[in-house]
């Protein structure tokens, strides 16, 4: 019956998001470091951002919403994809090298202990001797 309540009321409203999703991360950061320092300010800029992640979540200008959000996404994939690649990179190192191609600047991984060796990007074919 609620579930029920809740799906009609949804009707017609923008919903969650990945910005939304990391406005309520943020407010609960927020939410946490005004517990353990007890300074107000933390408490009041996490109700704004749980305001602000309501107001999103229950617009009916779709429009708007999906232009913030594609503004956010444009912003945080990079980041994402630097991370990612930082974490891939940590658990790789014991077995392989990665070197930057002097041309396109295209990360390669090339295996450890193989001494000098010959380089060659795919990206862009350049060739180039590196000692692993």
């Amino acid at each position: 019956m609620i579930r029920n309540w809740l799906r009609n009321f949804m009707i017609g409203r923008y919903g969650p998001d990945q910005l939304n999703i990391l406005l309520l991360i943020l407010a609960v950061i927020f939410g946490l470091i005004a517990s353990i320092t007890g300074l107000l300010v933390f408490s009041i800029i996490s109700y704004i951002i749980i305001v602000l992640a309501f107001f999103r979540l229950l617009s009916r200008n779709f429009e708007r919403r999906r232009r913030e959000n594609d503004v956010f996404l444009r912003f945080w994939w990079p980041v994402r994809r630097k991370v990612k690649m930082f974490f891939e990179k940590l658990k790789a190192r014991k077995n392989y090298r990665f070197f930057k191609c002097p041309s396109c600047k295209n990360t390669l991984r090339v295996p450890k202990n193989k001494g000098k060796i010959q380089i060659t990007c795919p990206k862009c074919g350049e060739r180039f001797i590196k000692k692993t």
